[in-house]
């Protein structure tokens, strides 16, 4: 593969991970399940999805507990079939996460995923975010206190 080509595949695979966010702050889950392949794979912290269906399950249920949550780009990066995206997800707690009724408490929680690219399509994704903060956030475990 060129030079040119790989800059071209980089630059088209960053453009659909923007894609994915603008679908999920516009609630645009069908076009979003759209850019997922069927083979589609999430893994997440305690969390496996499958499929574009999995890919609108695991969107919806963040959105039914932060229904006016927000994701914000902060940095994408391009290497071959690979993105990373690191983003800024903000919202309030309104409905039920984890067992967890919503509180009316805002969150802000940063995340980092990588995506896998094939024929045009989000194949794998692999994401981190900040678990512990997000449950501090919600009231449901204490924050942490250093000692001096």
């Amino acid at each position: 593969m060129s030079a040119m080509e790989v800059t071209r595949m980089n630059g088209e695979n960053k453009a659909l991970c923007r894609r994915v966010v603008d679908c999920i702050n516009s609630r645009q889950l069908d076009e979003g399940a759209a850019l997922h392949a069927p083979f589609y794979v999430y893994q997440g912290p305690g969390m496996q999805f499958r499929g574009p269906e999995g890919w609108r399950q695991l969107v919806t249920m963040y959105l039914n507990a932060f229904p006016d949550m927000v994701l914000q780009i902060d940095d994408v990066i391009a290497e071959g079939d690979k993105v990373a995206l690191r983003f800024t997800a903000k919202g309030t707690h309104r409905g039920e996460l984890a067992g967890i009724n919503g509180t009316g408490r805002p969150v802000t929680v940063p995340c980092i995923s990588v995506m896998r690219f094939a024929n045009g399509k989000i194949i794998e994704e692999y994401e981190v975010f900040d678990n512990l903060g997000l449950f501090q956030s919600i009231g449901r475990m204490p924050a942490l206190t250093a000692e001096v």
